[in-house]
């Protein structure tokens, strides 16, 4: 879908730019050899991981299946992701488009295992996709991924669920 025509589009056609608050998640999908999908954003040119914001009727894991297949094109069950933190700390995850948009995003972050598939780039949102080792990601990462990159390593070292 990209992002016109959702329901943060939608709110945004009456409230503007202003600071909204936005449920989403977002997913570290990992291949067989562990490396990480990462998505080099076609706005701002930073990488991150796949994710987004909550449609209505969504849960987390719908949010982090459907935003995972419309960026990346891969196909997970949702049942298939594991949740292994929260991303919420304003510091990270208070967020200012180029268009001048803001949220205060609140996401459920999950990884994905064994991830496979054609990859197919949403070309609205995303430039470039590239599986790369957690130790390794590319630069420049944005903020988030880079604090969602920090919880999962902390979650891979301890197997205790990360809030941040």
């Amino acid at each position: 879908m990209g992002h016109e025509g959702s329901y943060l589009w939608r709110l945004r056609q009456d409230v503007g730019p202003r600071l909204l608050l936005v449920p989403g998640a977002q997913v570290i999908a990992l291949d067989d050899d562990g490396g990480a999908l990462f998505q080099r954003r076609a706005d701002t040119g930073v990488w991150e991981f796949p994710g987004g914001g909550a449609e209505p009727g969504q849960d987390f894991r719908a949010v982090a299946a459907a935003e995972l297949s419309e960026e990346t094109g891969l196909q997970a069950d949702p049942q298939s992701l594991i949740p292994f933190a929260s991303l919420s700390d304003p510091a990270y995850h208070e967020l200012e488009y180029p268009n001048g948009d803001r949220v205060h995003a609140f996401a459920l972050c999950f990884v994905w295992p064994g991830a496979g598939g054609s990859l197919r780039a949403e070309e609205s949102e995303v430039a470039e996709l590239a599986f790369r080792p957690v130790d390794d990601p590319p630069r420049p990462m944005s903020r988030p991924a880079a604090r969602v990159l920090e919880l999962y390593r902390a979650y891979v070292a301890t197997g205790a669920f990360q809030a941040g």
